[in-house]
């Protein structure tokens, strides 16, 4: 199975099921700006302790998923996996928790297809702003090039004063402008 066709199928699961869901990382990424390979697939998902069985239900047959798992993820750090049994690829999911922003980021969800899959997944501008919050805490390089990517692709789309009060609010305005003008931090060490 391809990370194309696991994707199709995690979107298939969730689109049949209730839970509500936002497909983020380098799969929005790959939609909204320069499409890479990557060896994951990440979903923020919103559920509560009662929808644990049915998460588990809904990926068990094809996958390693552990019900420890995700009720641990009602808590700090948010997060659990699924192994997918037919080509060892993971999938991340992350509960909605946090911040406004995250909270405001979870609202401004878009209704898209990929892969002939109707799907649901971040904004450009949450994309981009996501991206540039991990690389303050986990410099990648990766996550640089991804933000100029969707900003040099999907520029006649992006909110700009949304992109710019949030990048203020969550203290990566620093960033955004260098990457807006082709300046790169430089590498740590």
């Amino acid at each position: 199975m391809t990370e194309q066709e696991l994707l199709q199928d995690c979107l298939r699961r969730l689109n049949q099921s209730s839970i509500d869901y936002m497909l983020v990382g380098s799969m929005a990424s790959n939609y909204w700006g320069i499409p890479r390979s990557t060896h994951d697939i990440d979903f923020v998902i919103e559920f509560e302790d009662a929808d644990v069985d049915a998460i588990v239900n809904l990926f068990e047959d094809d996958f390693f998923i552990q019900e420890i798992s995700v009720r641990s993820a009602l808590k700090p750090p948010y997060q659990f996996n699924a192994l997918d049994n037919r080509s060892a690829l993971k999938v991340d999911f992350f509960r909605l928790a946090g911040d406004a922003y995250e909270l405001e980021r979870f609202k401004r969800r878009r209704s898209v297809t990929i892969l002939g899959q109707p799907a649901i997944l971040a904004a450009p501008e949450d994309v981009i702003l996501h991206k540039l919050r991990w690389y303050t805490i986990s410099p990648s390089d990766r996550q640089l090039t991804d933000s100029v990517g969707i900003l040099s692709v999907s520029d006649d789309v992006i909110d700009n004063e949304y992109l710019n009060h949030w990048a203020s609010e969550i203290g990566v305005m620093e960033l955004l402008d260098n990457i807006r003008t082709g300046q790169t931090p430089p590498k740590s060490t």
